[in-house]
């Protein structure tokens, strides 16, 4: 990919990108596994009656267990641990929602074998927030950090993966900044 560019002039514009097989394959597959982790975490919620006769769904209440689904899906607040399974408990669902169809979004418009994609302002944003959670999960998955070198040892069990942070957050850097062209 050579960056996000902005296509298209006025209220048409728009904003498009290339990729090649392989990175459309790498981008995928990491999509793929952020909608399979929320899944999973909306599976693990258990049946709540007063859910059932009210309409309202709710989540559980505990932090994930799994550190990088608990990046994902912070606390909403750290002052008061009943407040904050209480949010966590009516906010989560409705969190996990809007991930998972950020994250269906780019797998529907990210053509399996590569290719064009052009999406308007609004569809950049969903794009941006489904980039936004594969970056914070691969970078949790690998403890980047700020002091963390560009470049690993090539001992280093991460240094096969730390290229595709980094092409990662070179595609969202790209997409902010063509975003950032287009009015919406």
């Amino acid at each position: 990919m050579n960056g996000w560019k902005k296509a298209g002039r006025g209220a048409k514009a728009r904003l498009a990108g290339i990729f090649d097989d392989q990175e459309a394959a790498v981008l995928r597959g990491l999509v793929a596994e952020i909608r399979q982790m929320l899944a999973g975490r909306a599976a693990d919620n258990p049946a709540d009656e007063l859910a059932v006769l009210t309409g309202m769904r709710t989540g559980p209440s505990t932090r994930p267990d799994d550190r990088v689904l608990a990046r994902l899906l912070p606390d909403f607040t750290s002052e008061d641990a009943d407040l904050a399974a209480g949010l966590r408990s009516l906010h989560e669902p409705e969190l996990i929602e809007a991930k998972d169809t950020a994250a269906a979004f780019v797998l529907d418009t990210l053509p399996e074998d590569g290719g064009r994609v052009e999406l308007t302002p609004e569809q950049a944003d969903t794009w941006l927030a489904a980039l936004n959670d594969v970056r914070l999960a691969l970078g949790t998955a690998l403890d980047v950090s700020e002091d963390m070198p560009e470049e690993l040892p090539v001992d280093d069990p991460r240094a096969a993966h730390v290229g595709v942070y980094h092409w990662l957050t070179f595609v969202q850097d790209s997409l902010v900044q063509a975003r950032m062209q287009v009015r919406s």
